[in-house]
């Protein structure tokens, strides 16, 4: 096993301002132009080439010897938030979610209220309905915690409906939950929206790395940023036809009974919507092993990503996720940097290598017997033998019946 490449101190240090930066702009789904400017500006700096979709969707390209563009790295700059459903009798604001989290996270949340036309964002704290012991006593212990018994206490002097309109504040407006990060002292990172803000700035941090040292990769690489994945539909349009292997980089849940930790990169297994690419993740598994990458597997089963929304819109890609270990996600959010670097070196890695089946996976489809299976499983994968008998390979065929039935409807 090859000794791990430290990850150079002045990408690190870029990395971490990137993440900072994505980090304290506001980007609920549904309201992501600031953060997509930013991501812009920064492809733009780098001198990487990339396009919009009609939505905001962005598409980068990075250099490669391959004719097509072979390969993605797809993350997401959209975060859960919240909207305005309802302007209050006592000048507060009830909210539904954006995205799926519980309403206990929200609670105590520092936010800004994006209003529609304002040049400027009005802040406020989203609180229980009963938020002092003071006044409530073991009730504000005892109250429900949902979206219903939840509400946004507005920093400035309104005390009804009237005065929030006059502040322009609508229903329909975004509520951004502030992220707050903090960088500790042992290189823990601390934040609300790491997920997938962390996967944002280590994509950005290998386009800089692809950049500032003219690589050609042996295959052109499309760096697609999403803005709808916390919503479900993220990667379902805009990614590049033709692509064979697409690596989604995402948050790693870790919490008890998971492997994932916030020291090491997480290779996925299978999530919510059934098994990544077999292949394509074991060769990701191989790579960490071969170059000394901190790595774990991991299963998760209330989790979703861009791929299931690329897959399920048709891209007939190899797809498998990886990404830093992150506690508490959805909530306060935490993992370390070493995690970041991780994830990093293993995507470096994929980058410098070929396609996994290079013939194969160069063409849309092919023949039976050109399919990797022919030369990859274990033979006993091919024939199980019965328990009744001692057969240790398949009878002789049955001759069947020809089909379709004739004239007269014999077979």
């Amino acid at each position: 096993m090859s000794q791990p490449s430290a990850m150079p101190d002045a990408e690190r240090t870029w990395m971490i301002d990137t993440l900072l930066a994505l980090l304290q702009t506001p980007r609920p789904t549904g309201r992501t132009d600031a953060v997509m400017q930013l991501i812009g500006e920064v492809f733009d700096d780098l001198g990487v080439p990339f396009s919009l979709t009609r939505r905001g969707a962005l598409i980068a390209e990075l250099p490669g010897e391959s004719p097509s563009v072979d390969r993605a790295i797809v993350v997401h700059a959209d975060t859960v938030g919240a909207m305005v459903s309802r302007l209050k009798d006592n000048g507060r604001l009830q909210l539904i979610s954006v995205g799926t989290f519980s309403a206990r996270f929200a609670a105590g949340a520092r936010v800004r209220i994006l209003c529609d036309e304002s040049t400027e964002f009005i802040t406020g704290t989203i609180l229980p309905l009963k938020a002092s012991g003071h006044a409530f006593g073991d009730a504000v212990d005892t109250q429900p915690t949902d979206w219903d018994h939840i509400e946004v206490r507005v920093d400035r002097r309104v005390s009804s409906p009237d005065d929030l309109r006059q502040l322009g504040i609508q229903v329909g407006d975004f509520v951004a939950l502030m992220a707050g990060p903090e960088l500790t002292h042992d290189g823990f990172v601390v934040s609300r929206h790491l997920d997938d803000q962390a996967g944002v700035a280590v994509a950005l941090t290998l386009a800089k790395h692809v950049a500032d040292h003219g690589l050609r990769l042996p295959h052109r690489t499309a760096v697609m940023v999403t803005i709808a994945e916390e919503v479900g539909y993220g990667a379902s349009t805009g990614l590049p036809a033709g692509i064979a292997e697409m690596i989604t980089v995402d948050n790693a849940v870790c919490a008890p009974g998971l492997q994932s930790r916030e020291d090491a990169v997480t290779v996925l297994m299978a999530d919510l919507h059934g098994p990544y690419d077999y292949h394509l993740s074991r060769q990701l598994c191989r790579l960490a092993d071969e170059h000394g990458i901190r790595s774990v597997r991991d299963v998760f089963r209330f989790y979703r990503s861009d791929a299931a929304a690329a897959i399920e819109a048709g891209a007939g890609t190899r797809a498998a996720l990886v990404g830093p270990g992150v506690d508490g996600s959805h909530g306060w959010e935490r993992t370390h940097l070493d995690s970041l670097a991780a994830t990093y070196a293993l995507l470096r890695e994929w980058l410098l290598t070929p396609l996994t089946f290079g013939d194969w996976d160069a063409h849309p489809s092919g023949e039976l017997r050109d399919f990797p299976s022919s030369h990859q499983p274990a033979p006993s994968e091919q024939w199980v033998p019965l328990s009744r008998g001692s057969d240790t390979a398949p009878g002789p065929a049955s001759p069947g019946r020809s089909w379709p039935p004739g004239p007269d409807g014999t077979h």
